[in-house]
């Protein structure tokens, strides 16, 4: 490290540029004092290799690590790109004032942001974020550690960083420090060309990084792990970047089994929770939803290769244990890891190299007596490879240490095969604690992913070939929109703020093209009775009172009434007990009871929901979600997603549903919510039967935006 010619002229980089690609850097609080955040500041400088100009700046010192040291940022004889503030919260403010009257482009800050003065006026994050927006300065942390750049060679990091950090196509972006530490320390040769621990995001968002990521050549996955989401349109517009590049993005979002938020009454809040918003989010743009950190270290890893999926098809695997293999096709079972469904010919052709008493199948025990294992596992893995369902190879083995030479055995194994094919081809070792990691690295320093778990291994391949069958779907058909007369009705009654009726409800489903059964409104037995002759016995009576959202539950619906002294009798009691209003509805045919809905995310807008219907709909929380429009297409995916779609094929000779007329509804409610959803809070349609002949809404609750 060196320091820079004072005449060192600025470029027309951005602020994030800048930041993530310092040129010169100045570190605020640089000491020599070991131990100290400031000694550790200028060790990560010179441990990342960072050649460009250091400028310690520490009233205390003359010289910090052979640099000259300044009083004040304010001496520093150019404008820095990068000023790492290594002071707390109480000298915070003034340093990024410093840093920003003498031109620095960035700041990072490792500090809380608690500001504990009160006083009714902004907070401490407040004030450094307004100094940073007037300078149009980035700006990483606060209560954060920092970011690496493998690339630029700039560790700007208050805390222990790996000595060597591989360089690789990975970025990984955390709003958690520990998660960014912990994943920085992997053990497993992970590349990356970016790692950055984004904290409170003062200033700088993820999306941010991950525009900056997008930018570079070398990002071929881009891992994320979430709290929160501060800039949702350009989140969104970087989702949509990624996959333009085929660049699959990695997400784990934290904190989603918390108590749901109290955004609606209405069903479809509560079972949008906390999390169905970013459940909707990565099924439209492709996002593979992590659970574990070991998951995601998987499938970093598996994604880093640049083989992908081609085709349709499914895994083929080779172990060498009868019991090993029974586990994995267990769990594949449970995750929903298909197997390929391999020909007779491939069968037959593994089954003439097999010791005696082995059955060829898919997956492979090739063990039988070890005697010619090699050759065994040689052939049949070259089997599979030349089938055409076969999409990704998997040598289930648990890397225990075999010992040298390194040239025979499993790892020969392996090495040929993966060079035999262009196909993905992995390893899964059963147990990560008993994985050899001199004998990984053998494997990972030819390009061959080793995956460290059943379950994460297994969750690592289902995004792979989740991967390949988003790339395949068809494009996106927009759902067809109605009269704009009729969309601007409906978006000047619901913007007036007046409660809609249930039959307010249904004429706005029927308006957009979802089914819905044939209901009028009457005050009285009289009115009553005109209106189930109207519409044709049997007839199903309900309550209108104002205020009354879930009606069975209070005694106010009465079914299969068959004729006038039905209602007569029907319209008595229910008035009695909740008031004179009632709807009178036609009789849905016999179905399955399914539940639609909408709910506006303060985040991400309106969603559309679909879950198991009725009393089920709280009782089995089985529910889909999607971000509209949806096409039909899209509607049958979240349709495939319910726990209940087994039954809606037809169980115990019950006949099928029709599926496509479900998937119009869904569809056709999407259109509603991309028209009108900034005006609802929530829409409940509950149910909707399905039937074999299509599908008809017997209930809708409107909740509006003004109202909640």
């Amino acid at each position: 490290m060196s320091d820079a010619d004072p005449s060192h002229s600025r470029d027309d980089r951005t602020a994030i540029q800048r930041m993530l690609g310092a040129r010169s850097i100045a570190v605020v609080g640089a000491s020599i004092k070991p131990g100290s955040l400031g000694e550790s500041m200028m060790a990560e400088l010179r441990r990342g290799g960072f050649d460009g100009a250091v400028y310690p700046v520490n009233p205390g010192y003359d010289e910090v690590d052979g640099h000259r040291c300044y009083a004040s940022i304010l001496e520093v004889p150019e404008a820095v790109d990068l000023a790492i503030l290594g002071v707390a919260n109480a000298r915070v403010e003034q340093a990024l004032a410093d840093a920003a009257a003498a031109g620095a482009g960035s700041a990072v800050t490792f500090s809380s942001l608690y500001d504990d003065e009160g006083g009714g006026g902004p907070g401490l994050r407040d004030r450094l974020r307004a100094i940073a927006v007037a300078h149009g300065m980035a700006m990483c942390g606060g209560n954060g550690m920092g970011f690496l750049n493998p690339e630029s060679r700039v560790r700007a990091s208050g805390f222990l960083t790996p000595e060597h950090l591989r360089p690789g196509p990975v970025t990984f972006l955390s709003h958690s420090g520990s998660a960014f530490s912990a994943v920085a320390f992997n053990d497993r040769g992970i590349g990356f060309n970016l790692l950055v621990s984004s904290g409170q995001e003062v200033v700088t968002t993820q999306a941010d990084y991950m525009e900056y990521a997008l930018g570079l050549e070398s990002t071929r996955v881009l891992a994320l792990l979430l709290e929160t989401v501060r800039d949702p349109d350009k989140f969104v517009a970087q989702l949509v970047a990624a996959a333009e590049r085929n660049i699959p993005v990695l997400a784990m979002k934290v904190g989603r089994t918390e108590r749901s938020r109290a955004m609606v009454t209405a069903h479809s809040g509560a079972l949008a929770g906390e999390h169905g918003a970013y459940e909707a989010l990565f099924g439209a743009y492709d996002v593979h939803e992590m659970r574990t950190l070991d998951e995601m270290a998987d499938t970093m890893e598996l994604f880093s290769s640049p083989r992908r999926v081609r085709g349709g098809g499914g895994i083929a695997s080779v172990h060498d244990s009868g019991g090993e293999r029974a586990m994995f096709v267990d769990l594949a079972a449970e995750l929903g890891v298909p197997f390929a469904s391999v020909s007779d010919a491939t069968l037959t052709r593994i089954q003439h190299v097999l010791d005696p008493g082995m059955d060829a199948a898919n997956p492979l025990d090739a063990w039988g007596t070890g005697i010619d294992a090699d050759a065994i596992f040689m052939q049949s893995f070259a089997a599979f490879a030349e089938d055409p369902e076969v999409s990704v190879s998997v040598f289930c083995i648990d890397m225990t240490m075999q010992g040298e030479p390194y040239n025979e055995g499993y790892l020969r194994i392996a090495r040929d095969r993966f060079d035999a094919t262009d196909d993905p081809f992995c390893v899964l070792a059963n147990l990560a604690s008993a994985v050899s990691s001199a004998e990984a690295t053998v494997l990972r320093d030819h390009g061959i992913p080793v995956l460290e778990g059943t379950d994460s291994g297994l969750r690592a391949l289902r995004h792979l070939l989740d991967d390949a069958a988003w790339r395949s779907r068809p494009a996106t058909v927009e759902p067809g929109h109605v009269d704009g007369a009729l969309r601007d009705r409906w978006r000047e009654r619901l913007s007036r703020g007046s409660e809609l009726s249930e039959l307010d409800g249904l004429s706005l489903l029927a308006d957009y093209g979802v089914p819905v059964v044939p209901a009028t409104a009457a005050e009285s037995d009289e009115e009553a009775i005109a209106a189930a002759d109207a519409i044709g016995y049997p007839v199903v009576l309900k309550t209108a009172t104002a205020g009354i959202t879930h009606k069975s539950d209070v005694g106010g619906v009465r079914v299969a009434l068959i004729d006038a002294d039905a209602v007569r009798a029907a319209y008595a009691d229910v008035a009695a007990r909740l008031g004179p209003a009632v709807v009178v509805a036609a009789m849905a045919p016999a179905g399955v009871e399914v539940a639609l809905g909408i709910v506006r995310d303060p985040t991400f807008g309106p969603l559309v929901l679909v879950a198991a219907g009725g009393v089920f709909v709280e009782l089995l929380h089985d529910r889909s979600l999607a971000l509209p429009p949806v096409d039909e297409a899209g509607a049958r995916r979240l349709i495939d997603g319910l726990k209940i779609r087994p039954i809606l094929d037809g169980v115990r000779g019950e006949p099928a549903v029709d599926i496509d007329g479900l998937a119009r509804a869904i569809s056709r409610l999407s259109a509603l919510a991309a028209d009108l959803g900034d005006l609802i809070a929530a829409l409940d349609v509950n149910p909707v039967i399905v039937g074999p002949s299509g599908c008809v809404a017997v209930d809708a609750l409107v909740e509006q935006a003004s109202r909640s």
